[in-house]
């Protein structure tokens, strides 16, 4: 069941609030502002930057063999990105041959959902009810549940084990007959799953520590039940993988249905199946508090690289405004191919930080004005009609305003643009002020010449007289 909490917050208390509001507006408004400026400057800085390395790159015909002539080049190749060191996760005491061995852990837990709904009450209290709701997810870490609004939840939570997350890299990555750099490095993304080969000693220390944990929590068990119940539920998802296979595809109905992967351990606590280490009674039936690590690893695998040669290695290409470029793309790509996704990339995030910024203008101009419609919250009626007149200036005086920051950010880098957004901004405000100002007035003239209209004449009064 929801649980529910209602909090009622007095006018002074709403007064006092709004006016505190003013100061974070202005920042919020400031900040908005710079950073509408800075996005224009990131943006032509980025894209004049990307032309000077496009025509200056030259292609590396034979990575496997160091060039000298290459050196100090901006260059563009392709070759299989390997290495020779073995990792190790000491912790669990598994290693490989590989560009990296990764660990992600994911918990089980009661996870507290929020949904607030707010409404204003004659005299200008606002009364706020808050509506919270609790699942039980995977989290990427434990979950505090002794915060819990309902009390019938909290301290629902527990682990059977911590485990941190971890990524190893290896620091000698062969490109041909040169190296990556650390950045170049962990832009491979060549992830495979990861054969887990666990220590049976150690396998059996963990099974203990997380009986242990199980029983803190649940109590003692009876073993052959459970694994009774997980044999049933093999069979039922088995049965249900055959039932998958015969309604996807008829012409492969007669095939057997694929078992489930075998469970490499033998023990009650910790189960290992593939690249998976599972913590609990009954992976199939997660219990809150249940664990699972998760390994991977990057493989070797075909790159291709767009970076400055710096002797047998390479360091990222720094342009003439000081900005610096270097990229890897799994597989083998052509320039053009990588510079086309660049700027892709740089003109997706310039409308991003754009319409960011122009929210961000919006509401820190809304935080300095909202006093007014707090202030006359005592008739909740007129404070709302106050509020959307407050809203609607807000928001134009906030789009105009950052067209003007935009403008002018534009007019300091490419004068061209920045005059057509002067002329834009220029245009609404000229709109805004004045039409609207006419517009006013014709509505006036109209709504005066109907009740001229529907006014009885004199002259028909005196007739009947």
């Amino acid at each position: 069941m929801a649980f529910q909490e209602t909090v009622t917050t007095g006018y002074g208390t709403r007064v006092g609030r709004s006016f505190k509001s003013i100061g974070s507006g202005f920042l919020l408004f400031i900040a908005a502002t710079a950073l509408l400026w800075w996005n224009e400057g990131r943006a032509v800085k980025t894209d004049k930057m990307l032309n000077e390395a496009e025509g200056a790159y030259v292609e590396m015909e034979n990575p496997n063999k160091i060039d000298p002539a290459l050196d100090g080049e901006l260059i563009c190749g392709s070759a299989l990105a390997t290495t020779n060191d073995s990792l190790i996760d000491q912790q669990f005491g598994i290693g490989a041959t590989a560009i990296s061995i990764q660990r992600d852990v994911e918990y089980y837990q009661w996870v507290e959902h929020s949904e607030s709904k707010s409404e204003d009450k004659l005299g200008g209290k606002e009364v706020t009810t808050t509506t919270y709701t609790y699942s039980k997810e995977w989290v990427s870490s434990p979950v505090e549940s002794a915060s819990f609004k309902d009390p019938a939840y909290q301290n629902k939570n527990t682990v059977f084990a911590t485990v941190e997350e971890q990524d190893l890299w290896a620091e000698n990555v062969s490109f041909g007959a040169y190296k990556l750099n650390e950045s170049l490095i962990h832009s491979i993304s060549s992830k495979q799953p990861m054969d887990l080969n666990i220590n049976d000693d150690l396998l059996k220390e963990i099974n203990r520590n997380t009986q242990l944990a199980y029983e803190r929590t649940y109590g003692k068990v009876n073993i052959s039940e459970v694994k009774a119940q997980q044999e049933q539920l093999a069979q039922q998802q088995a049965q249900q993988q055959a039932q998958a296979v015969a309604t996807a595809d008829t012409a492969k109905a007669q095939e057997p249905a694929p078992a489930p992967a075998p469970d490499k351990s033998n023990y009650d606590f910790i189960h290992q199946n593939g690249n998976v280490l599972y913590y609990g009674l009954t992976p199939g039936a997660p219990q809150v508090g249940d664990v699972r690590v998760t390994f991977n690893k990057i493989i070797p695998a075909k790159v291709t690289i767009i970076a400055q040669v710096n002797g047998d290695s390479f360091k990222a290409f720094k342009a003439k405004n000081g900005k610096r470029f270097q990229r890897l793309v799994m597989g083998k790509t052509d320039a053009e191919e990588i510079f086309e996704g660049e700027r892709a990339a740089n003109s997706m995030w310039l409308w991003v930080l754009r319409i960011l910024g122009i929210i961000l203008v919006i509401s820190g101009l809304k935080g300095i004005f909202g006093f007014l419609e707090i202030i006359l919250k005592v008739v909740p009626f007129i404070a709302n009609i106050i509020g959307w007149g407050v809203g609607v200036v807000c928001t134009v005086v906030g789009i105009v305003w950052s067209l003007i920051v935009i403008a002018l950010a534009w007019l300091f880098y490419r004068p061209l643009i920045g005059i057509s957004l002067l002329l834009l901004a220029g245009f609404l405000i000229w709109v805004f002020a004045f039409k609207g100002k006419d517009k006013l007035k014709e509505m006036a003239a109209k709504a005066k010449n109907k009740q001229d209209a529907a006014a009885p004449a004199p002259e028909a009064d005196n007739q009947q007289q």
